[in-house]
């Protein structure tokens, strides 16, 4: 019996060598196995998660090898913004970057404060001179002063007066439409405006007594920023009526009723206020028939100048004052 008993101890052994040697096995074969299964679980989950995030993170050390910062960014420009909104408002930077890292309106030349661009008071005279702005005039002139016509030397005349001397006293109410907004370099800056009126003149030296015409024109205002005295020019051309004193047989006197007047004017006004002003300048005014009267009466004219003044009213509503 007992010879039998160890007879057979050898073959127990090597029956619990083999059986441990096959647990070993399938252990170094399942182990791998089992691993690779819950890293590809884990990964999936962390993508999962990532996915909701918006962001997709590598799950082995090989995939980061093969990350490209650009294409996880959207672009170099945006990884800034990644990374920064990524921290807490405590240590993120307060303004907003730009690829460069450097802020949107700064200038890489300019010191790193911001520097504040100075401007300059409104220009008042934009409230006064403006498109489509009208205004109501009343001028008055006292013209003494006798001159030969000042474009005789386009028509072969010499320059010559008659002796007969003329005072001409014109009372002018006219609309003024201003036809643009003040523009133009330093020195010409202004605008301009066309004028139609209504003329009365009272003759007080001279055969005639009175004129009545109907004229109209155009003015430059030169309007130097923020000036309240305002330099202008102005020409005027018209038609009216004479009381012609020349088919009477005063000599020198106007050959016919109908006539034709020329002014040229210059002086400067003074803004008052948006809606008033006042002006004061310089007027020639000339008269003549041009020649319809000849050769039955010779057409002498009336060429005089002297001062001339005036007011300004706004009509119709207050314009906003203009931007710079």
């Amino acid at each position: 019996m007992r010879d039998s008993l160890k007879h057979n101890k050898l073959p127990r052994s090597l029956l619990s060598s083999a059986i441990e040697a096959v647990l070993l096995v399938l252990l170094a074969i399942a182990a791998p196995v089992w691993a690779q299964s819950s890293l590809a679980s884990l990964g999936r989950q962390s993508a999962a998660s990532d996915s909701r995030g918006g962001l997709n993170r590598p799950t082995s050390f090989a995939d980061f090898r093969k990350l490209d910062l650009d294409e996880l960014c959207g672009g170099p420009s945006s990884c800034n913004d990644t990374f920064y909104s990524s921290e807490s408002p405590s240590t993120a930077p307060q303004r907003a970057k730009t690829g460069s890292g450097q802020e949107p309106d700064e200038d890489p030349a300019s010191p790193s404060h911001a520097k504040l661009r100075t401007v300059g008071p409104p220009d008042r005279n934009r409230s006064i001179y403006y498109k489509n702005k009208l205004e109501f005039g009343l001028d008055v002139g006292w013209l003494p002063i006798n001159i030969p016509f000042v474009f005789d030397f386009l028509l072969g005349d010499g320059y010559d007066v008659t002796g007969l001397n003329y005072t001409l006293v014109p009372v002018i109410a006219s609309l003024r439409w201003h036809l643009d907004d003040v523009k133009g370099p330093v020195i010409l800056r202004g605008n301009w405006d066309a004028t139609f009126s209504l003329s009365a003149t009272a003759i007080p030296r001279g055969p005639e007594t009175r004129y009545f015409a109907y004229i109209m024109g155009i003015r430059r205002n030169f309007v130097p920023r923020g000036w309240r005295v305002v330099p202008y020019l102005d020409t005027r051309v018209g038609l009216g009526d004479i009381d012609a004193k020349g088919p009477l047989g005063v000599r020198f006197a106007q050959g016919q009723n109908f006539t034709f007047t020329l002014n040229l004017g210059s002086g400067l006004r003074y803004n008052i206020s948006p809606r008033y002003a006042i002006s004061a300048g310089l007027n020639w005014m000339h008269i003549s028939n041009l020649y319809l009267s000849q050769p039955k009466f010779l057409n002498y004219g009336i060429n005089v100048y002297g001062p001339m003044v005036g007011i300004d009213v706004r009509v119709g509503k207050r314009h906003r004052d203009a931007a710079q």
